[in-house]
């Protein structure tokens, strides 16, 4: 019994049971209170429906039944009604002429119709003989037509010609050899090339002295070789000069004096347009303008 007052287990049987039990809080306190408000802040069972109420039906008035009256005859669906039930009722013999012309414009316009014979000898297949004439025909020409064919005995027969020893010995191969070494212009101008190297020109020939001296003067690197060098002393007379055409014509010295006014600093204070603008600046002061209150003279009045 000691064992079983200090057993933990045992002390804490009851919890353990209560903590597997399921519970359903379908009907606690809590869930009735929340339906409740629910049911308090519902806006449909708050509001009656206008259905629910009883009431008496009034007949027309003059201006209502009136306004039914206009509607039905203005009505463009009650207007066509009839004719919208009578037109789908129209009994036509089928033996009058424009049916039959319609049937007839009907067969001939039909794509079906105009292959139906080539459809039906298409299913029925193609019994074509080994013989026909088409075959024939197309066999003959396909022979006439082949390049294999129209070379045949040409490629048979060219292994079966008598030739001769040598090409020389063949009058139509040394001809044709012969017209080609005519026709060929390296052999043609071989003997030209060979002997072209060997002209021997006197050195003193007119042609050559005069060809040089022309080649002296048209030369630019003679035009321009410097013949002497010039020395000038620097003290004179044309030199002197000289230095005083060139700073003449100086545009770094001609503009020093601008450039010098440039880098100097120049502070507006006093100057007749700053002078003019706080004048203006007074005139139009609101400030100025308007005489304080403070600086009027005034007596005190008891």
């Amino acid at each position: 019994k000691a064992y079983d007052l200090q057993s933990d287990s045992l002390y804490k049987s009851d919890l353990e049971w209560l903590r597997g039990i399921g519970w359903m809080p379908e009907g606690s306190v809590d869930v009735v209170r929340v339906k409740r408000a629910q049911d308090l802040v519902n806006d449909r069972l708050y509001k009656l429906r206008p259905d629910a109420l009883k009431f008496t039906s009034i007949p027309d008035p003059p201006p209502v039944i009136l306004a039914k009256t206009n509607a039905q005859q203005i009505s463009e669906h009650l207007y066509r009604e009839a004719w919208d039930n009578e037109k789908a009722q129209i009994n036509i013999p089928l033996d009058t002429p424009e049916i039959l012309l319609s049937k007839m414009n009907a067969v001939n316009v039909s794509h079906k119709h105009y292959t139906g014979a080539w459809d039906d000898a298409k299913a029925k297949g193609y019994d074509f003989k080994v013989d026909a004439l088409s075959f024939k025909h197309a066999k003959s020409s396909r022979e006439i037509a082949s390049e294999y064919k129209y070379k045949q005995t040409y490629e048979r027969q060219k292994g079966h010609y008598i030739g001769t020893p040598s090409v020389k010995e063949d009058p139509k191969l040394s001809w044709a050899a012969r017209v080609m070494k005519m026709q060929n212009d390296r052999l043609y101008k071989k003997a030209y090339h060979s002997s072209k190297a060997n002209i021997t020109i006197p050195y003193e020939m007119v042609a050559i002295q005069a060809a040089k001296q022309g080649q002296a003067i048209a030369s630019d690197i003679d035009y321009h070789h410097y013949l002497h060098q010039w020395s000038c002393l620097p003290d004179q007379n044309d030199v002197i000069q000289a230095k005083k055409a060139y700073q003449l014509q100086s545009d770094n010295l001609y503009k020093s004096d601008l450039e010098w006014l440039r880098g100097i600093g120049w502070m507006p204070e006093g100057s007749v347009d700053v002078i003019r603008v706080k004048r203006a600046q007074d005139l139009v002061n609101d400030r100025l303008y308007k005489l304080r209150p403070d600086a009027l003279k005034f007596t005190s009045i008891p």
